[in-house]
């Protein structure tokens, strides 16, 4: 369950940056005193036409409803209807530029198209309509029939385009997530790895420890065959999405619900009260933890059904997506500092190969990694494997499709890993959290930059391009100047003893049981 949630978890490991489509706000006023007032998507093509960026400099219009017919011709409504007017008619049978036509040589002076399907780019020929001036728009049917109802048949309208904040505020709420559960998920690590410690010193009590932690370690070969099966699925997500979201959808059910178990259990264990216990079948239970599981149990499943709230389903699954990532990093092990090396090296050329050399291979253009984060193909079930934080500041793209700033799990959980070797090898080595310290700091440095490049570049960013560099070359910097660059290469010598003495265990039982009696 553990690589299988791993999986899901790097398929997208990306940073979305706010939509920079051609997205505009229409701003509705009823005729009420005070007049009611609401904006609305549009998409528009800015090569056409050019919106005002503030609602100071827009004109208003009073809209007419025209939504019974498509225009394709200028016998389908009344004389005289649209003269001096906002019109909005329906989408189908005709080109946007064709309605525009008529519209504009029946005295209308904006054109609003409702479209029941997802909104979508405006793209006409326009070379051969240079004569349409006015503005056209794309808006959802829905939203006419809501602004009806909200504002009454007397409608005022008008269209600006605000320009897009340089910086969004939901980006340091991201920051401060992916770094303090980089940092806790280290630091969980590390309190593990010191309790091993503790145990190898006691026979009896080492064996009751192996029996609890249940810990995976990535060898070289695991890795590669890992990020093999990543680029696989991936590319089986891009053209059976909606399909195999709804097995993320499930997988993320039910890793999430374990993790979050740990993670509390981890922290009630540490209360000495309500430990009374139950006998069932020949075992003992604390009734605590039958409640917590129930709890646990009970997020993922509320969650799941409703998902796509986007009030506050977002907070449930940034919980339930924090512990999915704080489990993994604690219970992943690399075993040194070669296979971290491996496993960060391979997944940043993944993430470079799907999200800047694959749109010179898909037929549309479109990078496969930003095509399976945002859903592809206008789907309106998402992966659930990011963190998510509505953006803060108030543009177009709030009331558009996307009002969100995503952050995948890999983005956490691959250099997460680097910097739990790092807090283990520091307790190994009581090399009082140097290694820890600064690669979590270089974490954040690297988080940070990757901020400045999106806002720079306006692009999805497979964000590993930049931390990868700024977390291995600052551990890497750490070891040599601290002359231990081959001990943290190969990993310390308790690791090395523990696996040997755990083969030689298996070997000791193997034995034992080809010898006379042994059954």
């Amino acid at each position: 369950m553990r690589a299988v949630g791993l999986l899901w978890a790097v398929l997208c490991g990306l940073l979305l940056p706010p939509v920079t489509a051609d997205e505009g706000i229409l701003h509705a006023s009823g005729s009420g005193v005070p007049p009611v007032t609401k904006d609305y998507c549009i998409i528009y093509n800015s090569s056409w036409v050019s919106l005002p960026n503030s609602l100071d400099n827009a004109t208003v219009r009073a809209l007419e409803n025209l939504t019974s017919t498509v225009l394709c011709s200028s016998s389908e409504v009344p004389s005289g209807i649209m003269k001096d007017k906002a019109v909005v008619v329906m989408r189908g049978n005709c080109t946007f530029l064709e309605k525009a036509r008529i519209a504009q040589n029946l005295g209308a002076k904006m054109l609003l198209i409702a479209s029941k399907p997802r909104l979508s780019p405006l793209s006409d020929n326009k070379t051969d309509f240079e004569n349409v001036t006015l503005p056209v728009a794309l808006i959802r049917y829905s939203d006419i029939v809501d602004m009806q109802l909200a504002l009454g048949n007397e409608i005022n309208v008008t269209l600006y385009s605000p320009p897009l904040p340089e910086f969004d505020y939901s980006m340091v709420v991201i920051f401060l997530i992916a770094v303090f559960t980089v940092a806790l998920g280290g630091y969980w690590s590390g309190v593990a790895e010191l309790e091993n410690l503790k145990a190898v010193a006691s026979p009896g009590e080492r064996e009751t420890r192996q029996k609890k932690e249940e810990n995976v370690t990535f060898t070289p070969v695991t890795v590669i065959l890992f990020v093999v099966i990543c680029c696989v699925m991936l590319v089986l997500l891009y053209f059976f999405y909606k399909w195999l979201v709804y097995v993320i959808i499930s997988v993320f059910c039910l890793a999430s619900a374990m993790s979050l178990y740990n993670c509390l259990a981890a922290l009630i264990g540490e209360i000495p009260f309500g430990q009374c216990r139950i006998a069932c079948c020949n075992k003992s239970i604390e009734v605590r933890l039958i409640f917590l599981a129930a709890f646990c149990i009970a997020a993922a499943v509320i969650w799941a059904v409703f998902r796509n709230e986007d009030r506050w389903a977002w907070i449930l699954q940034d919980i339930l997506g924090v512990a999915f990532c704080l489990n993994f990093i604690k219970t992943l092990k690399m075993p040194n500092f070669k296979s971290c090396v491996i496993l960060l090296g391979l997944l940043l050329l993944y993430d470079v190969f799907f999200v800047f050399i694959t749109p010179f291979i898909t037929k549309n253009g479109a990078s496969i990694m930003v095509e399976v984060a945002a859903g592809p193909f206008g789907n309106s079930e998402k992966l659930p494997v990011v963190i998510r934080v509505p953006r803060l500041g108030y543009s177009a793209s709030t009331l558009c499709d996307m009002p969100f700033s995503l952050l995948g799990f890999g983005d956490i959980i691959v250099p997460g890993l680097l910097v739990a070797y790092c807090r283990r090898f520091d307790v190994q080595t009581s090399s009082s959290s140097v290694y820890y310290v600064s690669c979590t700091i270089a974490y954040a440095i690297g988080m940070v930059l990757t901020f400045v490049v999106l806002a720079l570049m306006k692009m999805g960013q497979p964000a590993l391009l930049y931390l990868v560099p700024c977390t291995l070359l600052t551990s890497s910097f750490v070891a040599w100047r601290r002359k231990e660059m081959k001990k943290f290469w190969k990993g310390s010598s308790y690791q090395m003893m523990e696996h040997l003495d755990y083969t030689g265990n298996e070997e000791s039982t193997a034995s034992a049981s080809e010898q006379p009696g042994g059954q």
